[in-house]
């Protein structure tokens, strides 16, 4: 298993240096590529018929994941080929869980990118009020999130657990986390990597 230690020196860096074939992972038992890339109950951004998806393993309070954030959109929005898949993997405990089960009800509400956005420009660890505050300024309820996610919970918990099983079989030992292509890219991942992840996703 990649340890924390590892995940955050290659993140710091903003390397690619552990990468791993996707076979590989599929040969211990993980997912198949359907259910990584294409989660109907996952909402796809970017391009939803782009050429090549971008996943994204990753949690609201994981400094490294909010650096990058916009970063990776400018790459998904400047390429316009590419779907984008941000899958929940609150590690950081229950205020992560919280955060999730509030953007992922927000999509319902259609504004599950306006939610989701609010709370990657957030800073450092985060307290539930918090995350409430980034939700309003945005414009958002998070009373009213939280109602729908009650009136959902079962759909929005499946969500998670099935993201959490992901992550685990492919040994992912922190966030973020990328799958582009055929390649498990572990830790931050700045704009030529992301667009040299593409290209070769592209061409395989």
């Amino acid at each position: 298993m990649i340890s924390r230690r590892q995940m955050l020196t290659a993140s710091a860096a903003g390397a690619t240096a552990l990468v791993y074939p996707f076979s590989m992972a599929r040969a211990q038992g993980s997912p198949t590529p359907d259910q990584v890339f294409f989660d109907p109950e996952i909402p796809a951004l970017g391009n939803p018929k782009g050429d090549v998806t971008i996943v994204e393993y990753f949690d609201y309070q994981c400094p490294y994941c909010k650096v990058g954030h916009p970063e990776l959109m400018k790459v998904v929005e400047q390429d316009g080929k590419v779907r984008l898949v941000m899958k929940d993997f609150p590690i950081f405990g229950s205020v992560s869980i919280y955060a999730s089960t509030l953007v992922l009800a927000a999509h319902s509400e259609k504004a599950y990118e306006q939610a989701l956005n609010a709370l990657m420009a957030t800073e450092g660890r985060l307290r539930k009020e918090q995350v409430d505050a980034a939700l309003l300024r945005a414009g958002l309820d998070p009373t009213g999130l939280h109602l729908a996610f009650k009136r959902d919970a079962k759909r929005i918990d499946a969500i998670i657990a099935r993201n959490m099983a992901q992550a685990s079989a492919f040994n992912l030992g922190g966030t973020p986390a990328f799958v582009i292509g055929r390649k498990i890219y572990p830790g931050l991942m700045n704009e030529k990597a992301l667009k040299e992840a593409i290209a070769e996703a592209r061409k395989a």
